[in-house]
């Protein structure tokens, strides 16, 4: 057979076609970003009108002698609360920077006494007064903060939080906290061991109850997913709040914060901040890049709320600042595994993070039911970060199912992102509605769902609702998935690197010590800002008792002063300005970071697109199919009785909580299933979900061999449509499968309800 070679010039032109095309692409996404970035220029309110002045001389130098009283008592009073938090500064830092939790606490293990030392440890919450008693047989609960250059305790910040949630249901509550200085050589693989080996610790303090629950915020999510990846056996149900698992989603005219690794070179910067701190990195760094995202909010507006609101304010700002302006340190080892892993290389939801010993983190490996929390409002973690990876790891929604495993994500449409932590809103709403579904996670079928909250008619509660949802639904929250510049940005960072590296990287080294890397850390202007209103500055003297005697004679303008109102409207206009500087700054960046990497990543920068798919099932999966098909008529009037559970809210597309309570209660009371043990009660609804799933019909038609005495068919269908409740609430194709199975079962008439386990379920 004799092979043809095509003539050199149709290969040049079949490159240079491709080349071309993708410089065409190119080109509509620099227009594409162009038009987003016009429309979010566009004003969307148009300015207050000012408001009149009294026509009445004596009226009008009345309210300006009453305003300008209170103008100069506000000043004192905002600069008395700036000064309470600049002394609040140093005393947190000389106390070493504790974690920031309202509740008292008792240290269970140590992780700088650990045979591989970290700066991490595990504490339990104390049950606060007049709280539920702590039953020993609900699960715990682990709270993972976020360590991204502050302390820890956002989780528990308030009465009204994660912990106190849990704490009020009579959970047992534990949480990872850290210290301010890292243990010499620790690295982000140190860490994840340690929380092993604290999951170990809560199970071995709570043998009667089941595994942990394991909830990280923001970054926190990275380590709670590692950690189910790598010892899966461990956590209990996940809960990812705000977690930024894929780094490069995002949606367009939106979200500038994944392009400042691009545009600042790579991760060289981080690495050279971390050397001039003598090896190590300053959180106050981190921090700032997340100010800079708002700098309305930053630089003018949370001071001009303290200044406007200053007598019943102060208290908010003062607790908020403790945390806030607590400043945590990194190894150098540690932000550059971040940056490089999680920030520019995205290298999490494709399964290539090192686990040490040639393994990797795949998070095709968690076993665990994940819940996901994600806000619209959030531009730190937006909707895009924290659930791509959902679409990245996994094939299609059949693949979740097929795997055993139950993804559920909760959307916010415009809570910022701390407010997902510390809002007192969100923790008697998503919080409490979360928690109170973790209880019955393990009857949920496996697959993927959007937890819905709706108000309940004229009694103030919350129905909830699980509602089944496909890929195409995640990849449209999610943004844009398929760009060259993002894989550009991961070459040129690594060679940026390797160039500071060898070149810079030595001499900054032998120039840095410990005493000059302390002395840019307190000229940091995160610091500066803070340490400067302290009483260690001699000018701020007479701020105290100046605060203490306008208290005493204290006179607030009037609501109506028109001065008053001519303040707000300057206010308005210097945050208007501000903002408008924030987007044309961030149109720039996004057409800059677009024009640069995307033109790098058309002539091929890039050594591969991002994959559009994951890859398909392992080969170890096709065994568990073939397995639970194998087993279809197997298993008898349990496995019938899941399986038409399933089939039921297949057909209706979701499941409300009040029937999975019931599910749940029916699951745990009524025999047989009270005998078997929540794995075992687990594996067979995972199989009756793949059955139900891959053969439908087949698992319709079988329901007469599990159950093959009249008796016990009725027993069954009694047992499901009192889990499914009133007919009238099923929808069409509820009913519609309900009848099948009457009909298949040969039972047209509605049998007897069962009574015994209703008590133990909520009421529809």
């Amino acid at each position: 057979m004799t092979v043809v070679t095509p003539p050199p010039g149709r290969e040049l032109l079949a490159r240079g076609a491709e080349t071309m095309s993708r410089i065409v692409d190119q080109a509509r996404t620099l227009a594409d970003v162009a038009t987003r970035q016009a429309a979010q220029l566009a004003p969307t309110t148009l300015p207050p009108a000012p408001p009149p002045l009294p026509a009445n001389p004596a009226a009008l130098l009345a309210a300006a002698t009453d305003y300008a009283v209170d103008a100069t008592q506000r000043g004192i009073l905002y600069l008395d609360a700036l000064r309470q938090a600049g002394n609040t500064f140093y005393e947190h830092e000389a106390e070493g920077c504790p974690p920031v939790l309202f509740f008292p606490w008792d240290m269970v293990v140590d992780g700088r006494t650990l045979p591989r030392p970290c700066n991490y440890a595990l504490v339990r919450i104390r049950r606060p007064e007049g709280a539920a008693p702590q039953d020993p047989k609900l699960r715990p609960f682990v709270i993972i903060d976020p360590r991204a250059g502050h302390g820890a305790g956002i989780g528990g910040f308030k009465s009204d939080s994660q912990v106190g949630v849990a704490l009020r249901r009579g959970h047992p509550v534990y949480f990872v906290v850290f210290f301010r200085d890292p243990e010499p050589g620790q690295t982000i693989l140190d860490i994840t061991h340690a929380e092993g080996i604290f999951l170990r610790e809560v199970a071995k303090l709570h043998p009667e109850a089941p595994k942990p629950v394991v909830i990280g915020n923001c970054q926190g999510g990275w380590a709670v997913m590692m950690l189910g990846a790598s010892q899966p056996d461990l956590t209990g149900a996940i809960v990812l709040n705000g977690a930024p698992l894929s780094y490069w989603a995002g949606e367009r005219g939106r979200n500038p914060m994944r392009y400042l690794g691009g545009l600042a070179g790579g991760s060289w910067p981080a690495a050279l901040m971390a050397d001039l701190g003598n090896g190590k990195f300053d959180g106050a760094n981190l921090v700032l890049n997340f100010e800079s995202l708002s700098p309305a909010n930053t630089w003018f507006k949370k001071y001009y709320n303290l200044y406007a609101n200053v007598d019943r304010e102060t208290p908010r700002f003062l607790e908020f600042e403790r945390w806030w302006g607590g400043y945590f340190l990194m190894n150098r080892d540690e932000i550059r595994w971040i940056v490089e892993n999680l920030f520019i290389g995205d290298k999490f939801a494709r399964g290539e993070i090192s686990a040490g010993g040639g393994a990797t983190f795949n998070m095709r490996a968690v076993r665990s039911p994940v819940i996901v929390f994600a806000s619209a409002g959030d531009n730190i973690t937006p909707p895009g970060q924290a659930l791509r990876w959902i679409a990245d790891v996994y094939r299609d929604e059949q693949e979740i199912k097929t795997l055993g495993q139950t993804i559920v994500y909760l959307m916010h449409e415009d809570i910022g992102h701390l407010g997902i932590f510390v809002s007192g809103a969100i923790a008697l709403k998503e919080h409490t509605e979360i928690a109170e579904t973790l209880q019955l996670i393990d009857s949920v079928a496996p697959g993927l769902y959007e937890m819905l909250i709706t108000t309940e008619g004229g009694n103030g509660g919350w129905q909830v609702e699980l509602k089944e949802r496909t890929m195409a639904d995640i990849r449209a929250r999610s943004g844009e998935a398929k760009n060259e510049a993002f894989p550009a940005v991961a070459r040129i960072s690594a060679l940026n690197q390797s160039v500071y590296d060898l070149f810079a990287a030595p001499f900054i080294r032998q120039l840095s010590t410990e005493r000059t890397a302390e002395l840019r850390r307190q000229l940091h202007p995160m610091r500066l800002r803070r340490t400067l209103f302290s009483d260690r500055n001699p000018a701020m003297a007479a701020v105290a008792p100046l605060a203490e005697q306008v208290r005493a004679d204290r006179r607030p303008v009037a609501p109506t002063n028109p001065f008053l109102a001519w303040e707000r409207l300057w206010a308005d206009g210097v945050e208007r300005s501000f903002d408008l500087y924030r987007d044309i700054r961030d149109g720039w960046t996004e057409y800059a970071f677009h024009a640069l990497y995307g033109a790098l990543g058309t002539w091929g920068v890039a050594q591969a697109e991002p994959p559009e798919a994951p890859p398909p099932a392992t080969e170890a999966t096709v065994p568990e199919l073939r397995e639970a098909l194998a087993q279809i008529a197997e298993g008898g009037y349990a496995a019938a009785v899941i399986r038409m559970m399933i089939l039921l809210a297949r057909a209706r597309g979701g499941v409300r909580r009040s029937r999975l309570a019931r599910s749940n209660a029916l699951l745990t009371t009524e025999q047989p299933f009270a005998a078997m043990t929540p794995e075992e009660r687990q594996a067979m609804i995972r199989r009756q979900t793949v059955i139900a799933s891959i053969a439908p019909a087949e698992a319709l038609a079988t329901l007469t061999r599990l159950l093959p005495g009249q008796e016990e068919r009725a027993r069954a269908l009694a047992a499901v449509e009192a889990v499914a409740g009133p007919e009238s609430e099923l929808g069409e194709a509820a009913e519609a499968m309900l009848a099948q199975l009457r009909a298949t079962l040969a039972m047209p008439v509605r049998a007897a309800v069962p009574v015994g386990y209703e008590a133990a379920a909520m009421p529809d």
